[in-house]
């Protein structure tokens, strides 16, 4: 079977990409063979393989048309969500949820799990991401977070790590608490900057609209009006767990992020992370997504890395 596909000529330009980056990556994505001469799209391969480029490529051009930046992973992540069948919509659809835009750069769900974890925050006071890193479960929450902070629909943001300590002991380190702590909490600074200016940034922080502290710093509190954070959460006890899940003041909503197979404690089957499905798994307005290796959005090879683990993982039980 041979179709073709006519549009202007600066989408088929976005869609080969500088250099025909995006083109190559086309090319691997697609079942089918692709050709580009001028304004026109040449598909041919069997009646499936041919269906299959052209929903992908109408879904790529509506994205286009949104305004939406077209690379190697947006070819990837539409890819992967067409051969989903998870009931969240057309990928053009998903990508058009903008949680928070910066300088231009808007950050939007890339994958139908992403796009469930981001309604289930919208929807449940408390929400918990469980899966490998680089499936946005952090950077997605905090962009949640920012959006609603300056739409002034919360009154401050809560962040927060448990400190725990690897190889070396906290009280030996040099500086204030603040100081010795600051490289578990630097990710969440460095995500931060990516969504807000520096200057407004260091304002908020001093007006304390937001806060990044260790999970120590909780205990005692009740965080009323407040989007709170609670990432690593696999390298929690479950007593820091229960303790972190009490502080939910009013008009307040929790994500906690984490991943099991990540656990830094001594034994897996004390991280908080690993018991609390089983405890809280059943309480309303308590959400569950689990992510998987699909859901990275980062170099395709961590994709392959994430699955390699957990197939090994799986054999050594």
């Amino acid at each position: 079977m041979r179709t073709t596909l006519e549009y202007e000529n600066t989408i088929v330009a976005e869609l080969a990409g500088e250099h025909d980056a995006t083109l190559k990556q086309l090319e691997d994505r697609l079942p089918c063979d692709i050709g580009i001469r001028g304004n026109v799209i040449t598909l041919q391969g069997d009646d499936a393989g041919v269906e299959r480029g052209r929903a992908v490529i109408e879904e790529l051009v509506e994205l286009i048309a949104a305004g939406h930046e077209i690379n190697g992973e947006t070819v990837a992540s539409v890819g992967s969500m067409m051969a989903e069948d998870g009931g969240a919509g057309r990928p053009s659809e998903i990508y058009s949820e903008v949680v928070w835009e910066h300088r231009g750069r808007r950050i939007v769900p890339k994958t139908i799990n992403q796009k469930k974890y981001i309604d289930s925050i919208r929807g449940h006071s408390i929400t918990f991401g469980i899966g490998p890193a680089g499936t946005g479960k952090t950077y997605l929450a905090l962009a949640m977070a920012v959006s609603e902070l300056l739409s002034k629909k919360v009154n401050r943001i809560i962040l927060t790590r448990p400190a725990v300590e690897a190889g070396e002991k906290i009280g030996f380190l040099p500086g204030t608490m603040l100081e010795k702590v600051d490289p578990y909490l630097r990710p969440l600074f460095d995500a931060l900057y990516d969504m807000i200016e520096p200057d407004r940034l260091t304002s908020l922080m001093e007006k304390g609209a937001i806060e990044v502290a260790p999970l120590a710093f909780m205990r005692g509190r009740t965080l009323n009006d407040s989007f709170i954070i609670l990432d690593e959460a696999q390298n929690t006890s479950p007593e820091q767990m229960k303790m972190f899940l009490t502080r939910l003041g009013f008009a307040s909503r929790m994500v906690v992020t984490g991943d099991i197979t990540q656990v830094d404690l001594p034994d897996i089957r004390f991280s908080g992370l690993a018991t609390v499905v089983d405890i809280l798994g059943e309480v309303a307005d308590i959400a569950f997504i689990n992510f998987e290796s699909k859901d990275v959005v980062r170099h395709k090879l961590v994709q392959k890395i994430v699955a390699a683990y957990k197939n090994y993982s799986g054999m050594q039980r």
